[in-house]
């Protein structure tokens, strides 16, 4: 098993955490890991992007070109990813604040209205939490307690009180990621 995965959006999305909590959940699986991000200069509105490997065997590159997966969260990330997932392969969007959805017609689309469920829950912050439970739902890759294990190591102490409001995120996510499209 080997999962090349994008996950792409604003700074301040949570898009770097996300990927780096999949990492965490990963090795907590005995899983070969990379986590590469990228980011432009500024960390709160610019862009961001992380890649995440996640496999059984060794990772020769964490520079990947195509993916498996993209979780795509803003319209200028769809522009710039949706040419890079392979064919068959997944993509994961929530549609709040897009001008266009996705137009490849030869793999799997699903949303998430990650924005709209975290309003509704009455924590923003949640949204990324919510989409990763959208993934873990369509791909399940890592185990939840594991996902859990990870967000315990990559939060600070301090925050692990909020670690039962991030598993109701995910749990959410899980169930409110929609098919809308699959290939052919």
């Amino acid at each position: 098993m080997t999962q090349e995965i994008i996950i792409a959006g604003f700074g301040g999305q949570g898009v770097l955490s996300m990927g780096k909590i999949l990492a965490y959940s990963g090795l907590m699986e005995n899983k070969e890991v990379s986590w590469f991000p990228s980011y432009g200069p500024e960390q709160r509105g610019g862009t961001a992007n992380v890649t995440v490997i996640l496999s059984d065997n060794p990772i020769s590159s964490p520079i990947v070109n195509e993916y498996d997966i993209a979780i795509i969260l803003n319209q200028p990330s769809l522009d710039k990813f949706e040419s890079s997932v392979k064919p068959g392969g997944i993509l994961i969007y929530d549609p709040s604040g897009f001008q266009h959805p996705p137009t490849r017609k030869d793999i799997y689309v699903y949303k998430i209205e990650a924005v709209d469920t975290a309003a509704l829950m009455k924590n923003t912050k949640a949204f990324n939490m919510i989409v990763l439970g959208g993934l873990l739902k369509v791909s399940p890759m890592v185990q939840l307690e594991n996902v859990m294990l990870g967000l315990k190591k990559s939060l600070p102490e301090r925050h692990h009180g909020l670690l039962p409001m991030n598993e109701q995120a995910i749990l959410k996510g899980m169930e409110e990621i929609q098919e809308v499209q699959r290939p052919g």
